[in-house]
C-alpha cells in the first residue's frame, strides 16, 4: 500500500438522481418523487392558498359553509381482489379523504375510463360495487362521465371520484396544529391492502387468507370527534403507507415524531409476507386505517372511543410528537436502537390503488 496521503477535500457523497426528464412509476407512489412532482411542478403551475395546504382533501369556505373537497383516481391491478374491488376502493378512498378533514361526505362524482373490449359484465360488477359502497357510506353518486380508450391503451377500467362534504363547526384538522407532546394513534393493523393486492397479482400463497382492509372510515372519525373536536390531524396512510403519512405530518408541522416499532400493529400474515418479499410493513398501503395526532389530555378518551368502533378495535398508541429532530420520523427498535423512518423515494408496490 502506498504511503501517499489521499486528498479527500474535493470528494462528495453522491445523491440519488432526481432530475428526471420523464415520468417514472415512482412519481405516483406517494413518496418523495410524488411530493417533488406536486411541490415543484403542479403547485407553481396552479398556485393558490388552498392548494398549498396539500392535505388529503381541501378545506374551503363557500357561502358561509366550510366544505371539504377531494378528488382521486384509481388504477389498481387487478380490478378485483380479496376484500373488495376497484369500485369499493374508489368510493371509500374519496370518502376517507374527506373524513380526514373531519367532514361527513355528501356527494361524489364518478368518471369511468373504459378500455375497448372490456366485458360489460365486469363494468356492471364494478358499478354495482360502487353503488353498494356509496349507500353504505351514506353518500350519493350525483354526477359522472364515461370515456373509452382504444384496446391496449388501458387496463380494463380506470376510475376517478371526487367528493364534497361539510366540516362541522369547531373542527380544524391540519398538520400545522401538531405540537410536541401530541400522542400518535393508529386505528388498527397495517399493511393488509398492499399485501392482498400483491398476493393475487403475483399468484403468491402465504398459507393464510390476506384480505384488503378497504372500508369507509367516516363513522370511526365521527366517534372520535364526539369525544373532542380538538383532534389535531388525521391521515389515512394509503400510498407510501404509515411511514409516508408520518413524514408528511412531521415536515408540515415542524415537529419530530418518535414511534415505538414494537407497538405498531402488524398482523403476523403481513409481517411474514413482507419478510418473504423484502418489504417494510411501514411503507405498505392501507385503505381502511387512519393515523391520528391527538392532544395528550384527550388521548385516553379518544383511544377508548376508537376501540369501541368496529374499525378501531385494534387501535394502538404508537408514539408521540417531539421537539427533537424537527421534520424527521424515527423508530425505537426492540433492541433499544433508533432508526430513521424516511419518506420513500418511489413506491414498493405499484398500482395498488
Amino acid at each position: 500500500m502506498s504511503d501517499t496521503a489521499l486528498d479527500i477535500t474535493g470528494w462528495t457523497c453522491p445523491a440519488p438522481l432526481r432530475d428526471r426528464p420523464r415520468v417514472v412509476m415512482g412519481h405516483g407512489g406517494g413518496g418523495a418523487l410524488s411530493a417533488e412532482l406536486v411541490q415543484h411542478l403542479f403547485a407553481p403551475a396552479f398556485g393558490g392558498d388552498v392548494l398549498a395546504q396539500l392535505g388529503d382533501s381541501a378545506a374551503v369556505s363557500l357561502g358561509g359553509v366550510r366544505l371539504a373537497f377531494s378528488t382521486d383516481s384509481y388504477v389498481v391491478r387487478p380490478l378485483f381482489f380479496p376484500g373488495g374491488c376497484i369500485g369499493d376502493l374508489a368510493v371509500n378512498g374519496t370518502v376517507n379523504d374527506l373524513a380526514m378533514s373531519g367532514a361527513r361526505a355528501a356527494y361524489l362524482s364518478c368518471g369511468f375510463i373504459l378500455e375497448e373490449g372490456v366485458e360489460m359484465s365486469v363494468v356492471a360488477r364494478v358499478a354495482k360495487a360502487m353503488g353498494a359502497a356509496a349507500r353504505a357510506a351514506g353518500v350519493e353518486v350525483a354526477t359522472g362521465d364515461t370515456k373509452v380508450v382504444e384496446a391496449g391503451r388501458g387496463d380494463g377500467i380506470y376510475l376517478n371520484t371526487a367528493g364534497i362534504g361539510i366540516i362541522p363547526d369547531g373542527v380544524d384538522l391540519r398538520p400545522q396544529r401538531v405540537v410536541p407532546g401530541d400522542v400518535v394513534i393508529v386505528s388498527g393493523e397495517i399493511g393488509l391492502h398492499g399485501v392482498a393486492i400483491m398476493s393475487v397479482r403475483e399468484g403468491l400463497e402465504f398459507g393464510v387468507d390476506i384480505r384488503s382492509d378497504c372500508a369507509d372510515l367516516g363513522g370511526l372519525v365521527r366517534s372520535m370527534l364526539a369525544v373532542t373536536p380538538d383532534l389535531h390531524v388525521l391521515r389515512d396512510p394509503t400510498r407510501g403507507g404509515l411511514a409516508a403519512s408520518l413524514n408528511e405530518i412531521a415536515a408540515a408541522s415542524g415537529t419530530g415524531v418518535v414511534i415505538q416499532e414494537g407497538r405498531v400493529p402488524v398482523p403476523a400474515a403481513v409481517a411474514n409476507a413482507c419478510a418473504i418479499l423484502g418489504l417494510d410493513p411501514l411503507y405498505v398501503a392501507n385503505e381502511g386505517k387512519l393515523v391520528a395526532f391527538v392532544p395528550r389530555e384527550h388521548a385516553d378518551a379518544v383511544l377508548d372511543a376508537m376501540r369501541a368502533h368496529p374499525l378501531g378495535r385494534h387501535a394502538t398508541v404508537i408514539g408521540e410528537a417531539v421537539d427533537a429532530h424537527p421534520g424527521l420520523v424515527v423508530a425505537r427498535t426492540a433492541l433499544g436502537g433508533t432508526r430513521v423512518v424516511d419518506l420513500p423515494i418511489g413506491e414498493q408496490l405499484p398500482r395498488i390503488c
